[in-house]
């Protein structure tokens, strides 16, 4: 396990998770987790990487005071991706897994990011924020940056990102996106066999991609008022290259108002099972 503090953040370019975090008295911090399989030659490495928004208040883009407590639940895939590095231990499977942890407050108070400002995410791109809200693309964004250069076989972001995905899909099933058929398959074949449903929706650039554009950067954070699952994936591709890729959209799955099924009310953990048997099977 490694951390960083807010001043290693900083210092190596670490924008998003800079950005989003300054706002609160409780710094942000970015944790490898990694699971060797003391494998030598032909093992498998698999990335993931977890939104950790400890508490989502939407920041300067303040959120209705309506339900807001469920937002202690915004870290529900920075919980999911580390809970399946600590299990692929346990297991001793013959596979590598590191999971990329960028966590962070959002609250809104006189140090925090303000719409139109201008951030550099690790890498270098540069983002236009549009409502500091959309926040958790940008801790993400990060992430991915810093992941795809360990070179791994597959990278899977798991967030509770969007209400677009809530929307569109309901508490039963979370929104998958990818860059690779293969990999989405994978995810949809273990999705069917642990109970924790997904729904493919398209990453269609061709129609969406221009709505991220900014006049005063590569990106903007937000694009229109539709689509925003959709939207959030494409802003999220911008960061994983050529390494195949998959998000998946846990904002619907997260949380619970009853005990349905094997899940309990209250935080679901959405995702754990589905990860555990992805890594175990690739």
């Amino acid at each position: 396990v490694k951390v960083l503090d807010e001043k290693a953040l900083a210092k190596a370019g670490f924008g998003g998770i800079v950005g989003v975090g300054q706002g609160s008295s409780r710094p942000p911090r970015l944790v490898q987790m990694t699971y060797s399989s003391g494998k030598r030659r032909g093992v498998k490495k698999v990335a993931l990487v977890g939104k950790g928004v400890t508490f989502d208040t939407g920041g300067i883009s303040i959120k209705p005071a309506a339900g807001m407590e469920n937002m202690t639940s915004d870290m529900g895939g920075a919980a999911a991706v580390v809970a399946t590095v600590v299990l692929a231990a346990k297991l001793r499977l013959p596979v590598d897994v590191t999971a990329w942890v960028p966590m962070a407050e959002n609250m809104p108070s006189a140090t925090a990011q303000r719409p139109g400002d201008v951030l550099t995410q690790y890498g270098g791109t540069t983002v236009e924020v549009i409502n500091t809200d959309a926040e958790g693309r940008l801790i993400l964004a990060d992430g991915l940056a810093l992941a795809t250069e360990a070179e791994p076989d597959a990278i899977v972001d798991v967030a509770t990102l969007t209400g677009s995905a809530l929307a569109a899909l309901g508490e039963g099933w979370a929104a998958v996106f990818g860059s690779d058929p293969a990999l989405v398959d994978r995810l949809r074949a273990s999705a069917d066999a642990t109970d924790e449903a997904v729904w493919e929706l398209p990453l269609s650039k061709a129609k969406y991609r221009s709505q991220i554009d900014s006049p005063v950067a590569d990106l903007k954070n937000i694009g229109g008022a539709y689509a925003g699952a959709i939207i959030a994936a494409i802003f999220l591709s911008e960061f994983v290259g050529d390494t195949p890729w998959a998000h998946l959209d846990i904002a619907g799955t997260m949380h619970s108002d009853g005990n349905t099924s094997w899940r309990s009310k209250g935080a679901t953990g959405f995702g754990t099972r589905l990860l555990i048997d992805l890594v175990t099977t690739y």
